[in-house]
């Protein structure tokens, strides 16, 4: 347990020291912009010390102030500054903020982007939304109410998302008279928290939103302060500049092809999130282990084409040499740090779901631009983010903080928290909404590592025809794929896959029957006098026999009695899972892998015909 408790603080305090996850490129005006989170619980006066900031620095537009006066007057409704923010009608009559609002303003050293998050218990994950783009951030107390469990779990979310810059406002202090003693109390109480977390905030400001005391001049009421005015303390927080010392890290988020004009350009997009990259340079893409050199690096509208990009710019890059990747792979430079690559991740995690987090049910994991389905593995430990215990469970329940093990369904490349936070930052999506999220603290071994690694030097080390696996599909009308015919003994598994090539083969397709017995006394004849994990050695080399097959652009099939979740797994390490296509023959379905098509009661011939429907409609081959 100790050891897990210093992996867990140590993650804390790197977060609390270092710099947010928003980038931007440097400044071609001499003005700096600096992006700004205000949090705290419902009705602390948020969006009132907003209104505040954007009337005393004179960013409103002319005659927004006297409008929003004028409104209030005749709806016999005292004004208050808010109401500036809350433009929707229903926010100002349940007198709450319930979507993250955007604001600018600009004093004389430079602008701001403003985003007010929620307070409100409900809205939390909209805060999270909100902060997880900010430099640094207003957390808000009201004097009158003290500290709350939503001022707690704030603090700590804040320094889980790497906010370091905080500066906490002790607001409402007309409702305490001004007494120096309320602000005393508050300041410790909340300072403590907030050191056990490892958060060190800027400075404690006690002001009134509504009178304006201590928000943009010094007030008068409580002399007892000399410390700066909120505007002051914003002036003084410092831009965080992209991590551009670090290893280069480029998530893909698209190939493009284009050929207009005779344009034979692909270009690998995506944004870079730390690093530098630049025309020559060696590029692998992680976890496939595939590699090529930069030809160029592209930019929309713009000659001569740079020779460089850095950390904080979307832009894309061809390759000297084509190589087939897509979306969600993770861009490195050779010869730098390498990413880690892993299926079961050590990670430290928030939940605000409604729905606990459990084991056995899928959710999706989204890091960088993978998407990826995931289960809970384990829970190490949970903590209650309001009052720091430790709480024994095998769920985790909502505004839980936990350190947990995540297992994926495919392996993934991440950095860990301590070394680049940009590429360690993950959300858990269920029903389409986002539920949670966190950080990676590292992987655990699984079954697949060993198999990875091999592909990995398989595909740094591999010889490229000349002949590139998308003009091969262009001239043969297909692409390859994987067809997998699984079921139980004597189901009728072979005679369905001759049926089906002698289909495909009159249709004039380039395919394939692999028969298992062709394997086993040949390529595995050495494994027929093992007995220790001959089943996983054997489903690796029919794996990489199909990737050489699938290279030379052939559609295979492939029998096996009873494929299980495990052998598949095996197979989607050494191929493209989403080039295997799994068919299931018999009546019912035993097996836990996901099943494309089920043959229950099919001659070879008919069911042959049905595969073929689907090949045609997946577009693996074409309609005549």
């Amino acid at each position: 347990m100790a050891n897990k408790e210093n992996s867990f603080e140590q993650v804390k305090t790197s977060l609390s020291s270092s710099p947010s996850a928003i980038h931007r490129p440097p400044s071609t005006d001499n003005s700096e912009l600096l992006s700004l989170v205000i949090v705290g619980h419902v009705d602390h006066g948020k969006s009132t010390i907003l209104g505040r900031l954007l009337a005393d620095t004179g960013s409103l537009p002319e005659g927004k102030l006297d409008f929003i006066r004028e409104q209030c007057r005749r709806n016999s409704k005292p004004f208050e500054y808010a109401f500036l923010l809350d433009a929707l009608k229903d926010e100002q009559a349940q007198g709450i903020t319930i979507d993250a609002a955007r604001c600018f303003f600009k004093t004389e050293k430079r602008g701001y982007i403003i985003l007010d998050a929620p307070g409100h218990i409900e809205f939390l994950k909209n805060m999270v939304t909100g902060a997880s783009r900010a430099e640094a951030a207003l957390l808000v107390i009201d004097a009158k109410e003290g500290v709350r469990e939503n001022s707690r779990r704030h603090g700590y979310l804040l320094s889980m998302l790497g906010i370091w810059q905080v500066a906490v406002v002790v607001n409402k202090m007309d409702l305490v008279n001004w007494d120096e003693q309320v602000f005393r109390r508050i300041k410790t109480e909340y300072g403590e928290f907030l050191k056990k977390i490892g958060v060190q905030p800027r400075i404690f400001i006690p002001v009134s939103g509504r009178e304006g005391d201590n928000v943009a001049e010094l007030s008068e009421k409580m002399n007892w302060y000399t410390g700066p005015t909120v505007l002051e303390q914003l002036d003084d927080f410092m831009p965080v500049q992209p991590p551009q010392d670090k290893p280069f890290r480029m998530p893909v988020q698209a190939v493009y092809k284009f050929t207009a004009g005779g344009d034979d350009r692909r270009i690998v997009a995506g944004s870079v999130e730390s690093g530098k990259l630049s025309v020559g340079d060696e590029v692998v893409f992680y976890p496939s282990g595939k590699r090529s050199r930069v030809k160029s690096i592209e930019a929309f509208n713009r000659r001569p084409l740079p020779d460089s990009v850095s950390a904080g710019y979307a832009t894309g890059f061809t390759m000297e040499e084509q190589v087939y990747v897509r979306r969600g792979e993770l861009a490195v430079l050779s010869g730098e740090a390498a990413p880690k690559v892993g299926r079961r991740l050590r990670v430290n995690l928030f939940w605000l779901g409604k729905n606990p987090l459990v084991t056995g049910k899928d959710y999706f994991l989204k890091i960088g631009t993978a998407r990826v389905r995931m289960q809970l593995f384990h829970v190490d430990r949970v903590i209650d983010a309001s009052t720091l215990e430790p709480v024994t469970r095998h769920d985790v329940r909502r505004h839980d903080v936990a350190e947990c093990v995540l297992e994926l369904e495919r392996a993934v490349a991440f950095d860990t928290a301590s070394e680049i936070q940009e590429t360690s930052r993950f959300v858990i999506v269920d029903d389409y909404e986002i539920r949670g999220g966190g950080i990676i603290l590292g992987s655990l071994t699984d079954q697949t590592k060993d198999i990875r690694e091999k592909v990995f030097l398989r595909n740094y080390r591999w010889e490229r025809s000349r002949i590139p696996r998308e003009l091969r599909a262009e001239k043969l009308n297909q692409r390859p794929s994987l067809i997998l015919i699984t079921g139980e003994k004597d189901s009728g598994k072979k005679p369905l896959a001759k049926a089906l090539e002698n289909e495909l083969f009159a249709a004039g397709r380039m395919v394939y029957f692999l028969g298992i017995g062709n394997l086993l006394y040949g390529v595995d004849a050495d494994l027929k006098k093992q007995s220790k994990n001959f089943r996983e050695e054997h489903i690796r080399r029919l794996a990489e026999v199909a990737h050489l097959m699938m290279d030379a652009g052939i559609i295979l099939i492939i029998t096996a009695i009873e494929v299980n979740k495990a052998d598949l797994r095996i197979m989607e390490a050494v191929l493209n899972s989403f080039e295997i296509h799994t068919v299931w023959i018999g009546e019912k379905i035993k097996t836990d892998i996901p099943v494309e098509i089920h043959l229950s009661d099919a001659s070879p011939e008919s069911g042959a015909a049905k595969i073929k429907r689907f090949l045609q409609d997946a577009g693996i081959i074409f309609r005549p």
